[in-house]
C-alpha cells in the first residue's frame, strides 16, 4: 500500500452528539505496560484529553474560563471501571457528557469504546476556585450554557 492511499491515521477526533461530545485518540506504544495493556493510570490521562476536548467543543474552553471567568477546576474525586483491557494501536472512542451541575460542582461522566465495545467508565468531579485557590460559584452565565449538556443518564 503507497503512502498515498493510506487511510487517515485518525478519524474525526471530535464530534458533538446531543449532550455528550466524544473523541477518538489511538493508544500510543509508551501508554502500554509489559503485558502490552494500557497502563491503568492513562484512562484518567484519557478523562482529561477529553474533558478539554469537551469544553472546546462546547464552546467553553479551559483557557478562555480561566480568562472570563477567574475559575480552575481541579478534580476533587475520580473513578474508574475497567471492563476490557486496551492495547497498543487501539482506537478508542471516549464520550463525556455533564451528569451532575451545581453552583460549586460539576461532574463528568466518560465511556471509552473499542469499536463499539464498553471497555471502561468512569468519572471525575470538579469544584470550582478562583486563581488564587479559593472556592468559587460558577457564574449564571457559566451555570446556563454548561446546563444545556446536562445529561442525567446514559440513555439521554
Amino acid at each position: 500500500m503507497t503512502m498515498q492511499n493510506r487511510p487517515e491515521p485518525y478519524p474525526e477526533r471530535v464530534r458533538l452528539e446531543g449532550n455528550k461530545v466524544t473523541t477518538t485518540i489511538r493508544v500510543r506504544y509508551g501508554e502500554t505496560d509489559k503485558m502490552g495493556f494500557a497502563y491503568y493510570a492513562n484512562y484518567l490521562l484519557w478523562f482529561e484529553v477529553m474533558r478539554g476536548d469537551f469544553m472546546r467543543a462546547v464552546g467553553l474552553p479551559y483557557q478562555a474560563m480561566e480568562e472570563k471567568e477567574g475559575l480552575y477546576l481541579p478534580i476533587s474525586e475520580s473513578h474508574v471501571r475497567y471492563l476490557a483491557p486496551a492495547r497498543y494501536d487501539d482506537v478508542l472512542d471516549i464520550s463525556a457528557w455533564i451528569s451532575q451541575l451545581k453552583s460549586r460542582a460539576i461532574r463528568f461522566e466518560y465511556e471509552i469504546h473499542i469499536a463499539g465495545q464498553l471497555i471502561a467508565t468512569g468519572y471525575t468531579s470538579h469544584v470550582p476556585i478562583d486563581l488564587e485557590g479559593k472556592p468559587k460559584r460558577f457564574s449564571r452565565e457559566l451555570l446556563d450554557s454548561l446546563g444545556v449538556f446536562l445529561k442525567t443518564s446514559s440513555s439521554d
